[in-house]
């Protein structure tokens, strides 16, 4: 995995662990690879993946049987895409809008051209 430099790796590891869940490679409530395990995966220290499973915990994302490992838990999907939708809201879709304004794109134009992508996607 490469990771980014502006972005500490134990939310690059979490964002990543959160894709996984919303493309349904994790399904919910199933088991996520051990610490150790996605450590030597990435080929990062148990503890930033540590730190990422308890990033993950504090949000409710994943919980943990002692013993067996950790699990996703049965609403992350929701939570997941929850999260992400409101951080596109506050972070992203301002700059967007900006450059709309800027741009003086036509809002009917924008409608149509994301009604257009959005019905590709199916």
């Amino acid at each position: 995995m490469n990771f980014n430099e502006h972005k500490p790796i134990y939310l690059q590891i979490s964002d990543t662990i959160c894709e996984k869940i919303l493309n349904d490679e994790y399904a919910e409530d199933e088991r996520i690879p051990s610490i150790r395990e996605l450590g030597g995966l990435l080929g990062v220290n148990p503890n930033t993946v540590m730190r990422s499973y308890e990033y993950l915990k504090s949000i409710d994302i994943i919980y943990d049987k002692r013993g067996v490992g950790f699990f996703t838990m049965p609403s992350a999907k929701k939570a997941v895409k929850k999260m992400y939708k409101n951080e596109f809201m506050e972070s992203e879709l301002p700059s967007i809008i900006k450059k709309i304004k800027l741009l003086d794109i036509d809002i009917n134009d924008l409608v149509s051209k994301i009604e257009s992508e959005l019905s590709m996607d199916k």
